[in-house]
């Protein structure tokens, strides 16, 4: 935003969830403080006591999240033990539904325009009895590629890196997908899921979910979405960026990665789609990169495409 453009200052409460890295905390909380919610919940996983310089660390990143200068009520929820990703962030999340009807979350390396708040007060409100709509995503992740002249289109994906939605949708989420089991899984994913290595994709996930091995909250929430069929919005402009592509980072930890620190944009004005229908073309554009699926395609099908060649070679001679 230009220096004589206004911030924006957002309606809804706003949780902010730290850890361990004051340098992006900082970044993050400026934008917020710029957005001046009037209710803001700040949650932080505890100190790892195996990691040199994490209590000194955590305590910068609660130091910086909570130096309130605007009127805003402050609620805090800090654990003295390290919890982990799963546990804390979930926990964070439910804490703050049991507190609010609706809300924006935001984590400490998801960097927000200031016109991420307005989007998200716009469609939490103009959304908020459609029970077909459970999930407003900040990012983008199409590098230019606009869907439809809308300024958002509707998706399968739950992106969570800056995220808006409401109590209704979070009382159905479940940490550990208790509800469901591997041999229903694969068959209902691919309702959702035309191309079958997408489908494999999402199916070890779940495994691996269900076995304990990923220690992670939102895979969880994005298969609650999927089998409740549901829209999510995702804005046709990138309005949060992560800024935490690095070494230090918990899991996005490759720096030169395609969907780290991409550009925000600012937008003035809000068109809304008339078609509620997912744009399946989009999430396959993103399932390509997340999953590799040409690379995958290419291998799976390399014996076949030499047995063809074979073949032509023997009837042209």
């Amino acid at each position: 935003m230009s220096p004589s453009t206004p911030y924006y200052q957002t309606q809804s409460a706003v949780l902010f969830i730290i850890f361990n890295r004051p340098d992006t905390t900082q970044k993050v909380f400026e934008q917020i403080k710029a957005a001046r919610p009037a209710r803001l919940y700040v949650a932080a996983d505890g100190p790892r006591q195996s990691v040199q310089d994490d209590t000194t660390h955590c305590k910068q990143a609660r130091d910086i999240a909570t130096a309130i200068d605007w009127d805003c009520e402050l609620k805090t929820l800090f654990k003295e033990k390290n919890a982990g990703c799963k546990e804390a962030v979930s926990s964070a999340i439910t804490w703050f539904f049991d507190n609010e009807e609706e809300g924006i979350i935001l984590e400490d390396d998801c960097l927000p325009a200031n016109s991420f708040f307005r989007f998200c007060d716009t469609l939490l409100d103009k959304y908020r009895p459609d029970t077909r709509i459970r999930h407003i995503s900040g990012a983008n992740f199409q590098h230019g590629k606009k869907w439809g002249d809308a300024t958002y289109y509707f998706s399968n994906i739950t992106h969570v890196w800056g995220w808006a939605s409401w109590k209704r949708v979070w009382k159905d989420y479940d940490k550990e997908l208790s509800r469901y089991n591997e041999n229903d899984v694969k068959e209902k994913l691919a309702n959702i899921f035309a191309d079958p290595l997408i489908v494999e994709s999402w199916h070890h996930i779940f495994k691996e979910l269900k076995a304990g091995k990923i220690d992670t909250w939102d895979f969880q929430l994005g298969f609650t979405n999927y089998f409740n069929n549901s829209l999510c919005i995702v804005p046709n402009y990138n309005l949060v960026s992560n800024i935490g592509f690095n070494g230090n980072a918990t899991h996005t930890t490759q720096a030169n990665n395609l969907s780290a620190n991409i550009p925000l944009t600012e937008i003035v004005e809000m068109e809304h789609p008339l078609y509620f229908l997912a744009e399946k073309k989009a999430d396959e554009f993103t399932f390509n990169h997340e999953f590799n699926i040409a690379e995958r395609r290419r291998k799976h099908n390399l014996p076949l495409r030499r047995f063809k060649r074979w073949l032509k070679s023997l009837l042209t001679k």
